[in-house]
């Protein structure tokens, strides 16, 4: 993601996340952190449809958000983005990666349980200004050959499914 990506991403923010999107400055702050944050933006026919972000710090990695446009969810997109995520994190150093996810988010749940990512606890009112309350999830380690394993496995079986629809 670069500068020029941060209007249309604030524009599918809104759609993304209807009750707390997060605002085009904010996006800017992230991008301005430089080395710590790698943000990632996926393309259909030339449109942005998800986008992702990754903080880093030692040997920790979170991400930061996720978010796919309403009519491509379910087409893999933000597993994609999830699976580049954790392979930047750990070509990094990391040894393990968190979120936070609403708790009534169960799709992005199931994703993120797929991706070796458990519950730690939730946070009440997490979200604002909505007041959500929000699991935290972490996966560790990641920097295992067997985590690695699981990524490329998982990103297969995308492959496959993407192959036998067309």
């Amino acid at each position: 993601m670069r500068w020029w990506h941060l209007g249309g991403i604030a524009v599918l923010e809104r759609q993304v996340f209807t009750l707390d999107p997060w605002s085009a400055e904010l996006f800017w702050s992230e991008l301005a952190q430089g080395d710590s944050r790698n943000y990632l933006i996926a393309m259909s026919a030339g449109s942005i449809v998800g986008y992702a972000g990754l903080a880093l710090q030692g040997d920790e990695s979170y991400i930061q958000t996720i978010g796919v446009v309403p009519a491509m969810r379910g087409r893999h997109v933000g597993c994609r983005l999830m699976i580049a995520q954790l392979r930047e994190a750990r070509r990094r150093g990391a040894r393990s990666c968190g979120l936070e996810v609403r708790t009534d988010n169960r799709p992005a749940r199931a994703l993120y349980a797929r991706l070796g990512f458990v519950d730690l606890g939730v946070r009440r009112g997490y979200y604002q200004p909505s007041g959500g309350d929000a699991y935290v999830m972490r996966a560790r380690p990641i920097d295992t050959v067997g985590y690695g394993s699981m990524l490329d496995q998982t990103e297969a079986a995308i492959d496959r499914d993407a192959r036998a629809a067309s």
